[in-house]
């Protein structure tokens, strides 16, 4: 019985593991999309999200069927939880990334080179997801912690690009329509960085038992 629980725990985690790097992929897809101006390269995040909805859907039969059929200890059911909860982050990291890829649509090739922030911004983002992902395949609280504390560096990146535009309205207000185009792609950017922070959050809980604000389990 143990054997099989096993089994479908590593199920589990082969699922997350492949969850996690099609997040990656579609962020960093749409990110080099808005950084060249590529078009093309923006629909390619589309077809990755409904990958990733459909990988939510198997990982939510794995867990409920591992809580109904089997006994999960402790550690096995902190597992399990946690990435119930890690799921609907990575759902929505797609979702956002697929918003960010839409409006690039509609950028006519312009790539944000006014709000060089933004770039920055982007890469920062990334490397939260990838890190927020890699902690979890390996377990690592440490590498957790370092994706929550970089949230400050994403919101304070954000606040530079809603000023950047704030001047690039005032010095052409023609550009009115691009700019809100662009602070909505940051806006998105920032609502990823705080998903990578609540899959950081529960990875620390899996490890550990204990999250943000709660009790042990």
């Amino acid at each position: 019985m143990r054997n099989r629980f096993d089994e479908q725990l590593e199920l589990l985690n082969r699922k997350m593991i492949e969850m996690g790097a099609l997040c990656e992929s579609a962020i960093a897809s749409a990110s080099k999309a808005l950084i060249e101006g590529n078009c093309d390269l923006a629909k390619r995040v589309f077809p990755a999200d409904d990958e990733i909805d459909h990988l939510e859907h198997d990982i939510e039969t794995i867990c409920l069927r591992l809580l109904l059929q089997q006994q999960p200890v402790a550690s096995d059911l902190r597992q399990i939880s946690a990435a119930l909860k890690m799921i609907t982050d990575m759902e929505r990291i797609g979702d956002q990334a697929e918003d960010i890829a839409e409006i690039i649509k509609f950028l006519g090739g312009r790539t944000g080179a006014e709000c060089l922030e933004i770039k920055d911004m982007a890469l920062s983002t990334i490397k939260m997801v990838n890190n927020s992902v890699e902690a979890y395949v390996k377990r690592d609280t440490a590498l957790a912690e370092a994706v929550i504390a970089s949230d400050d560096t994403v919101d304070a990146y954000f606040n530079s690009v809603k000023n950047s535009l704030i001047a690039l309205i005032a010095a052409n207000p023609a550009d009115g329509e691009y700019a809100m185009d662009l602070l909505m792609i940051a806006k998105y950017f920032e609502r990823i960085g705080d998903h990578a922070v609540n899959i950081a959050e529960w990875v620390v809980f899996a490890v550990t038992g204990i999250h943000k604000g709660e009790a042990e389990l």
